[in-house]
């Protein structure tokens, strides 16, 4: 389907556009203070006239808006993640709880595996995996075909680990970021789209390197 153009968006314009699309801003248009403020709350992506490549595959950009998320821990995260599962929840979105809820040990390949898989195949939109360090889990991950993990220990990371790098997969660790800052990650992770065609088009190649290695 087509994008929407506009030579200019309007307040009216902003508040009839679905939320969580992308509209297509003509070079020299122009968005009014108002409709700025209505798109960012409707989550509206604006991109320039040419940022747009139609001729990319449609589902090479992470899912979004995200409404479905796996997450899973290993024995060191089950505190974050039982925070962060109460949060997403809270938000209003669903959440499959991939475990672990104890305090047995248990190998953080086994939970990633969980989380990658339901990504992987389409059962949520988003992963989010917790160990120590985030490190293995992410490494674990990423052995899943369609997989992109990325460990992140600030919110412009995680940010740009979505915008620039597609990531379908977020890795915290435990032991490196506190529920807070935790929350403030996944809130920016899960709320920042992927759209600008010069990141996609490297997302792309990276697809090509997982699947001809």
């Amino acid at each position: 389907m087509a994008l929407r153009r506009f030579s200019m968006i309007t307040e009216v314009d902003a508040r009839q556009i679905e939320p969580g699309t992308t509209v297509v801003l003509e070079a020299k248009g122009h968005v009014t203070p108002l409709a700025a403020d209505t798109l960012r709350e409707r989550r509206v992506t604006v991109s320039r006239d040419g940022a747009v490549d139609s001729t990319l595959p449609e589902d090479l950009a992470p899912i979004h808006p995200v409404r479905r998320v796996a997450i899973g821990s290993d024995h060191t995260g089950v505190a974050l993640k039982a925070t962060l599962v109460g949060h997403l929840r809270k938000s209003g979105l669903a959440v499959i709880d991939c475990g672990t809820d104890g305090p047995d040990t248990v190998d953080y390949p086994d939970i990633a595996a969980a989380v990658g898989k339901s990504v992987a195949r389409g059962e949520v939109d988003a992963g989010i995996v917790i160990d120590g360090s985030g490190l293995g889990s992410a490494m674990a991950a990423n052995k899943i075909k369609g997989v992109r993990a990325a460990m992140c220990l600030t919110v412009t990371l995680a940010r740009y680990s979505r915008e620039h790098n597609g990531a379908n997969v977020l890795a915290l660790g435990s032991s490196l970021v506190d529920s807070s800052a935790a929350i403030a990650m996944v809130d920016a992770w899960l709320s920042t789209p992927m759209r600008e065609a010069r990141y996609l088009r490297r997302l792309l190649k990276v697809r090509r390197l997982e699947e001809r290695f």
